[in-house]
């Protein structure tokens, strides 16, 4: 039955990454998948270990996945939510007003240091959402703009890793104790800058990023909307409560997406009072209300990640005997890997190719039950660095990923075929600074 388990996430991600010839939306196979999978655990009466890698029963090991994932979607629905209500107040023209180039080099130069330093003061996951809001305004045509967003996932996945509240990998080896601050920022700063400008420098001499930003007519005002009364004022309020948010994690140590909710019914509370118009009326008020933001959301993205998460989930959970215990599926492939690679550098260098394929949480949450290295640790500082920045190489890698491939609609095929190659270049030039820069640190 592990057999049907396996072979049902390996055809279901084969069919989320052909959708477009199959021309069905990834979230039907990434919902169908991840209840199947679970419901295969179920009927085969297979065993499953719980976060604490003991056996547990299926139902609080189930509550518990589910928890995790609704703390993800939470978040996410609060931080789109955030942002489209910013855009229907026009506050993104404020930034983007300012932006007077129409170099398309120049573009994709600025967007990676705005990934790059927003990720890692909000976290990747937000920062694609904010980003791809903006390029919307400056790049209209959606076949130049798709570039730009790909590079920003890069920049959000390389500013996220060197930042304790900029991954959710990192969070959980910061809040493990297996990294702290002061030594992440250390030892990732430079292999995470070098991970963002080795892509940027080709792609710079790449045909998509030669010549301007093509500006139809009708699509003018992309670039130089009018404000609002309530722009300036909209906008500051959104990123200073999307800001907020890591704030009040590291304060009250409770979850993000608790932060979330409360940065989003300020923000709500805001709108409410707040008058965009000079002659502002009350029938005019559903432009600019929460419920129209709600509504422009892509909820879509939404479900995908329901299914997808508890899909690995359950891979995760289900319960294989290795060297006479019990261990999850996932904490087994991890363990052959160890013994098949010795090397640890490779094997956490594999682990950042695997973090493409598979969420990166319950594989980050394996090497932390495999190693015993004390805080700060080298180790520790690479598994943070290739968990966070590996995601890159697959547009379903990593959260920012995920995020952009549902808010643009991003093609797996035409990610891997032009931009794959790009994050790969700059993962391993990363890692290679990291060894090297590594070695002079310790």
């Amino acid at each position: 039955m592990l057999t049907a388990i396996v072979a049902t996430f390996i055809i279901g991600y084969l069919v989320i990454v052909f959708e477009h010839p199959l021309r069905l939306d990834k979230s039907v196979p990434a919902l169908i998948m991840g209840a199947l999978i679970w419901a295969l655990i179920s009927l085969s009466g297979l065993d499953v270990v719980d976060h604490l890698h003991k056996i547990s029963k299926l139902d609080p090991v189930l509550l518990h996945h589910t928890g995790k994932t609704a703390e993800i979607l939470f978040f996410l629905l609060g931080a789109m939510t955030i942002v489209e209500l910013v855009d229907l107040h026009r506050g993104f023209a404020v930034i983007t007003n300012r932006i007077t180039t129409h170099s398309k080099v120049k573009l994709m130069w600025l967007l990676c240091v705005l990934s790059f330093f927003l990720s890692a003061t909000l976290d990747n996951l937000a920062a694609t959402i904010v980003l791809v809001s903006l390029l919307r305004r400056l790049v209209p045509h959606r076949e130049e703009r798709l570039w730009f967003v790909s590079m920003a996932v890069i920049g959000a996945n390389a500013g996220g890793a060197w930042s304790p509240i900029g991954d959710v990998t990192t969070t959980m080896l910061w809040i493990g104790k297996k990294v702290s601050t002061p030594g992440l920022i250390e030892h990732l700063v430079l292999p995470s800058i070098v991970c963002i400008v080795v892509p940027a420098i080709i792609a710079s001499f790449l045909k998509p990023f030669r010549g301007p930003i093509q500006v139809s007519h009708d699509s003018s005002l992309s670039r130089n909307r009018e404000l609002l009364l309530s722009s300036k004022t909209m906008l500051f309020v959104g990123i200073g409560a999307l800001i907020f948010v890591p704030i009040f994690k590291t304060v009250t140590h409770l979850p993000p997406y608790v932060g979330m909710m409360l940065s989003l019914g300020f923000v709500w509370m805001v709108s409410e009072y707040i008058h965009p118009e000079e002659d502002f009326s009350e029938e005019r008020r559903h432009m600019y209300s929460v419920h129209k933001a709600l509504s422009r959301v892509e909820l879509s993205s939404i479900t995908f990640f329901l299914g997808i998460l508890l899909a690995v989930a359950g891979l995760e959970s289900v319960a294989v005997t290795h060297n006479g215990h019990q261990v999850g599926f996932l904490m087994y492939l991890a363990e052959v890997l160890q013994q098949a690679v010795p090397n640890q550098n490779i094997v956490v260098m594999i682990l950042g190719v695997l973090s493409a394929i598979v969420d990166n949480v319950p594989l980050v949450a394996a090497t932390m039950g495999m190693y015993t290295e004390p805080i700060d640790a080298s180790l520790w500082h690479f598994i943070a660095y290739s968990a966070g920045t590996g995601g890159s190489m697959l547009i379903i890698g990593s959260a920012a990923g995920v995020a952009a491939m549902g808010m643009e609609r991003i093609n797996f095929i035409w990610y891997l075929k032009n931009i794959s190659w790009l994050a790969a270049l700059g993962f391993v030039s990363g890692a290679l600074t990291f060894l090297a820069v590594s070695g002079l640190i310790d």
